[in-house]
């Protein structure tokens, strides 16, 4: 195996996204692309210390319900905040829903969501490697996630939000975070709401926004890791 690549988990035990599998092969193309091998796997078995020491970054693309088992958060949590990358994505927001280590990490928890139908995202931080391929305002279809609470209030960093006036649905209000960043302890994690549909994978500014948070989490993007400690702090 190789020395650093980068491992793509899609267990659910919960709703199942029919996008997974277009989602994982558009990841494995972009890791592949910033010099990564790639893994996908939904096979709880593989979150070891030895398996997740060669990873240069772990994405959890649409995981819901119970998928790691008691060794393997013990793992997990060791890896990330030992200096690991977590990409979660969409539905990865309504995964573990009774470990609070995994709901410090994101900051916040999956609420439901509208029915499918367009609306506009509003990039706050034009200069993260995610963001810098998206519109000041980018109009977009997907589920419009909403959450129990504003990540804010735990500290990320949001990188861009939803602009609930263009649609329906909406919990948050003026402030509804969709895409957001953190450190935790010398690791990072980076979540995206977006992604619901096989054809986003497709699309080349979602495949973009994708490679950046990859790249990101990795620390591919040329930014130090910050040593922490244990703190989960907003990047």
């Amino acid at each position: 195996m190789p020395i650093a690549d980068v491992l793509i988990y899609t267990r659910t035990a919960g709703y199942r996204h029919d996008s997974i599998p277009a989602g994982a092969k558009a990841l494995t193309a972009l890791a592949e692309a910033a010099g990564y091998a790639a893994e996908v796997t939904e096979d709880p078995a593989v979150f070891t210390p030895e398996r997740l020491g060669r990873c240069a970054a772990v994405v959890f693309l649409s995981t819901t319900g119970t998928v790691l088992t008691a060794s393997g958060r013990a793992a997990f949590e060791a890896y990330v905040v030992g200096g690991g990358g977590l990409l979660a994505i969409h539905a990865a927001a309504n995964a573990e829903p009774d470990w609070p280590f995994y709901g410090e990490l994101l900051g916040t928890r999956f609420d439901g969501h509208p029915e499918i139908q367009p609306g506009t995202v509003c990039v706050d931080a034009p200069d993260h490697p995610a963001t810098a391929v998206l519109p000041g305002r980018w109009a977009w279809t997907d589920e419009w996630y909403n959450f129990t609470s504003n990540p804010r209030d735990a500290g990320v960093r949001v990188l861009a939000r939803a602009d609930e006036s263009t649609y329906r649905g909406g919990t948050l209000g003026a402030d509804h975070p969709l895409v957001w960043c953190r450190d935790a302890g010398e690791g990072r994690v980076f979540f995206t709401a977006l992604g619901h549909a096989a054809e986003a994978y497709e699309d080349e500014t979602f495949r973009g926004h994708l490679a950046g948070a990859l790249r990101w989490v990795s620390s591919a993007a040329g930014t130090p890791r910050r040593t922490r400690g244990r703190d989960l702090q907003g990047a």
